[in-house]
């Protein structure tokens, strides 16, 4: 899987990296490779009508001249960035125009920008009143960012925005943050159409704000040696189908249904019978061998009539080895909760979700009771229910979701999924991914209850719960990519849709 960088491993990695080569290397290496990205991005664009206006030589200091495309540079290191890829764009043939208010805080910045003006490459500190550009390029902050934008900044990537240019980001777009994806104090800078990050990707652009704000996102590893980045490994990386390999292996052909497991699904209370019936239609679906239901609100249903596959039987506890998945609609009458304690105690893998999740939070007894379990065991809340079970708010939560998943599957001993766009999945020993796939479509009742079912479906057949977990949540997001709308998919399309996509990350796989 594609790792992740916090800033902190950054900059640990940026150091050791930086101790071994001459001073301005890295700076060099990200303006060149930001630079071919530019010059491959504007080759696959079509040619406006009227075309970039050449440099105007004759143009003073912010009067009316423009090129093709315009660097923003600020003090920092990212300015540096900047100019190193305005002399590399220069060398590829394209005209550039750097615009930066205030001089080079660095020695690197410095020295970039003196190369840049050596080249016969031109330096503004007012933004052109006039003029057509192609490309903006945006080097004003990258991680470096401690405040808010603000000031001739802000005011740069407003008049960048409001003019609609397209946006290539060095690192990150300024003013976002690299751990966390939103705009430092809600002030947004210009989203980019592509973000040209550098020696390794950051979970802030797959979260929050940085999921519109990062556009594709390009990893330029800057030829720093693999053995530097295995001495510094990060704790994150981006979920995909090599983070659970064993799982796209086809089946053997003298199976039967004893050999993908069993899974038990208890929740249903009255008025909420379907969470559990589309937590046990997606464990079958996406291929366990045997699913039991047990909808505490409905004793008297015995047959399932869309999938009669499935074993409707009240009051069935889980049998040692089996996948317990607990909480899909149970509701909080007090029968239903004191059966959680008997669930917690399931000597076998178990997915809580839900309202067994709400109960977790409310008493500290059932706590104790998932802390003692030693068999592989799942959480998989919304942000309000990690809210809950962290005693902090859902703000809170979502302003940090990387360290309060962390914080919440140490707290509870548990893999822990904190869903929404850009779902993380954290284990015990700090380690985490965020998952790429999905999008809005999925915001809709019972897609959770089926995320439950298909976990369960998967720890079933796959001796590593965590690579189960990560499949569960890629296949789930999958789904809502294949139905292919931002709307119109119910909980009851995604286990097909998941099936399906499955099969074509195997059948990759396979090549």
């Amino acid at each position: 899987m594609q790792e992740l960088y916090r800033t902190e491993e950054l900059r640990l990695l940026e150091a050791r990296a930086r101790a071994g080569l001459p001073p301005g290397t890295l700076m060099q290496r990200a303006g060149a490779a930001a630079a071919e990205a530019a010059h491959a991005w504007l080759g696959a664009q079509l040619p406006s009508p009227a075309g970039p206006t050449p440099i105007n030589d004759a143009g003073r200091d912010g009067a009316a001249s423009s090129a093709a495309i315009l660097v923003l540079c600020g003090p920092g290191d990212n300015g540096g960035d900047g100019f190193r890829c305005a002399a590399a764009l220069q060398g590829l043939g394209h005209a550039c125009l750097c615009w930066a208010p205030l001089p080079g805080a660095s020695p690197d910045a410095q020295a970039a920008r003196q190369c840049w003006e050596q080249l016969g490459g031109r330096t503004v500190a007012q933004l052109p009143a006039e003029g057509r550009f192609a490309l903006v390029v945006d080097g004003i902050f990258g991680i470096g960012a401690a405040r808010p934008l603000d000031g001739v900044f802000l005011a740069a990537l407003r008049w960048t925005r409001e003019r609609g240019y397209p946006v290539l980001a060095l690192d990150l777009p300024s003013g976002l943050q690299a751990d966390t994806g939103e705009w430092l104090g809600g002030v947004a800078g210009a989203p980019a159409c592509l973000t040209v990050t550098f020696l390794g990707d950051k979970p802030g652009l797959h979260l929050r704000d940085g999921l519109h704000a990062a556009g594709r996102i390009q990893v330029a590893y800057l030829d720093v040696a693999a053995e530097l980045r295995a001495a510094a490994p990060p704790r994150g990386a981006l979920n995909g189908p090599d983070g659970f390999a064993a799982l796209l292996a086809r089946r053997a052909p003298d199976v039967n249904k004893g050999s993908y497991g069993s899974v038990v699904v208890a929740g249903g209370a009255a008025g909420m019978v379907g969470a559990a019936l589309l937590a046990g239609r997606a464990a079958l679906r996406l291929g366990a061998g045997k699913v039991f239901v047990d909808c505490l609100g409905a004793a008297d249903l015995r047959v399932d009539p869309l999938n009669p596959e499935l074993m409707l039987q009240p009051g069935r506890g889980a049998l040692p080895g089996e996948v317990l998945v607990a909480g899909c609609g149970m509701g909080a009458a007090a029968a239903d909760l004191a059966r959680l304690a008997s669930w917690l105690a399931h000597e076998g893998p178990a997915v809580f979700d839900a309202d067994a999740l709400n109960a977790l939070a409310r008493d500290p007894a059932l706590r104790a009771r998932l802390l003692a379990r030693t068999r592989p065991t799942v959480l998989t809340p919304h942000p309000g229910e990690a809210a809950r079970l962290l005693q902090t708010s859902t703000a809170a939560v979502q302003a940090d979701r990387v360290g309060h998943a962390q914080q919440l599957a140490r707290a509870c001993n548990a893999i822990v999924v904190l869903k929404g766009a850009g779902s993380v999945i954290a284990d015990p020993s700090a380690s985490y991914c965020i998952n790429p796939t999905g999008g809005p479509a999925l915001a809709s009742a019972g897609t959770g209850d089926v995320l439950a079912g298909m976990t369960g479906a998967l720890l079933a057949q796959c001796s590593d719960p965590l690579a189960a977990v990560r499949a569960a949540v890629w296949l789930h997001g999958r789904a809502a990519d294949l139905q292919g709308s931002d709307v119109g998919l119910v909980a009851s399309d995604v286990p097909a849709l998941a099936a399906r996509a499955w099969e074509l990350a195997r059948a990759a796989a396979q090549e």
